[in-house]
């Protein structure tokens, strides 16, 4: 595999040839890298880094080597350990600290791992922070300090904070959820979310039936919260007579639910439900990427607020939210943003508010899923020769559909009455991924069909 350098962070499998996978020489470069950026950055000679990872079984070895480099460039390191994105996130504010380096690839699987990189908000850097990052790490641009200036590492838990946070905003409402006597069933894939979500449940009165939760790095299928690898999940909570199924990816940001009877809720409707909570009790804005469902534009419509599109990534629809002051957004691969408690993906928050929403509902979990308008999203890429100029390719669909509502801010997403195409290049392979969405798969997938056909002809 490749290794692959973003303005996020650095991210590959664990082995091999530097520069060809992750290593220990690349992981303590790019560490290095960062510190010399926060260094420019603030002007400051001694830092303060927050660092936390998720259970993946390569995890200790690099945070170790983290750690130890942050160490060797003056910066004082405050430990997690095991611990989710969002809690890191908001650690790296409690802690007044310079940044954070979150040590987690996500839902990639098991041999993978990656850096990705926060700033004294806690939130990911923007677009030129992270390409100044890599401009560091490429030049070896940074440099170490004498032995007496050397960091000094101290371990903090920080869980329980985070948990104590969810639980003392205003709109989750507790007693409720503890009044309704909700069982649920929580798969974390055997990461930290085994940690801390059975933990928040439990403290909300909630029954719990845990499923793959112990942290030791051993996914049990697939990390990836998608339909095809929650089989198992969907079997346990129909077979325990469950109200609901949870599940989180390795490092907690992402968010999918599954009904009583052990259909998807469907991630795109994680937050187009809490969103729609939320602004039932504080009317406003929400946001979410031009490749999440049009059901959340339609409740927040009608709750009278006013929906706005970002570009994909979740710092684009957190700069998104901070422009147009929004009360609630996030992405739709289940990733809930919600600023009352701070500007991250966080599915601790999520399942909070989901659950006070289904306690106050009074509905069953698949009721509550069919009150809200329904869409399905077809996902699909077309195949690039090399050396094709994509730019003037998307040009070219723009002005094909010039009299329909066009967003270019992304790629083109075109709006239909029907429905929506959004095409976007990919940074990493030559193809265009181009993702629809309709009122049945059929349609969905009859819109896709179309625009790659229109696509092909414009390659000819």
């Amino acid at each position: 595999m490749t290794l692959i350098k973003s303005i996020s962070g650095i991210r590959g499998t664990v082995g091999g040839a530097p520069g060809e996978n992750l290593t220990p020489p690349d992981i303590v470069k790019f560490a290095a890298a960062y510190a010399a950026w926060l260094k420019e950055r603030t002007g400051k000679t001694r830092l303060k880094v927050v660092t936390g990872r998720d259970a993946r079984i390569s995890g200790d070895m690099v945070a170790s080597l983290v750690e130890g480099a942050l160490a060797g460039c003056g910066a004082d390191v405050v430990s997690l350990g095991l611990a989710t994105t969002p809690t890191v996130e908001m650690a790296v504010v409690a802690e007044k600290a310079d940044g954070g380096i979150i040590i987690t690839a996500s839902h990639n699987p098991r041999q993978w791992n990656a850096l990705k990189l926060l700033d004294a908000r806690g939130e990911f850097l923007s677009d030129a922070q992270g390409k100044r990052v890599l401009e560091i790490a490429e030049s070896n641009a940074f440099a170490f300090v004498p032995v007496d200036e050397l960091g000094k590492r101290r371990k903090r838990a920080f869980g329980e904070a985070h948990i104590e946070a969810v639980l003392n905003l205003p709109l989750v409402d507790a007693a409720a959820v503890r009044k309704a006597g909700f069982r649920v069933v929580v798969d974390a894939v055997n990461s930290v979310g085994g940690i801390v979500i059975p933990e928040l449940l439990r403290r909300l009165g909630v029954d719990v039936v845990e499923l793959n939760c112990t942290p030791d790095g051993n996914f049990a299928h697939n990390p990836e919260p998608l339909p095809e690898n929650l089989t198992e999940i969907s079997e346990r909570v129909v077979r325990e007579k469950a109200d609901l199924g949870i599940v989180v990816d390795p490092d907690v940001d992402r968010l999918a639910l599954v009904c009583e009877n052990g259909e998807m809720f469907g991630e795109e409707y994680t937050l187009v439900s809490v969103a729609d909570y939320v602004l039932s009790h504080t009317p406003g804005t929400a946001v979410s990427n031009l490749s999440s469902s049009r059901a959340l534009r339609d409740v927040t419509r009608a709750r009278g607020g006013a929906y706005h599109a970002a570009a994909v990534g979740e710092v684009n629809v957190v700069a998104k939210m901070k422009e147009v002051g929004a009360v609630i957004g996030g992405e739709g691969n289940g990733g809930v943003i919600y600023p009352e408690l701070h500007y991250g993906r966080d599915a601790l928050v999520g399942v909070a508010l989901f659950l006070t929403l289904l306690a106050g509902s009074g509905k069953k979990c698949s009721e509550l899923k069919a009150a809200y308008p329904q869409y399905h999203i077809s996902k699909n890429k077309i195949q690039l020769a090399p050396g094709t100029d994509v730019d003037a390719l998307l040009k070219a669909v723009r002005e094909k559909y010039a009299d329909e509502e066009i967003n270019d801010i992304d790629g083109v997403k075109i709006d239909f009455p029907e429905g929506w195409v959004h095409l976007r290049k990919s940074n990493t392979e030559p193809i265009v991924r181009v993702y629809s969405e309709s009122g049945t798969r059929e349609a969905a997938e009859a819109l896709a069909a179309r625009i790659m056909e229109d696509v092909a002809g414009l390659l000819c």
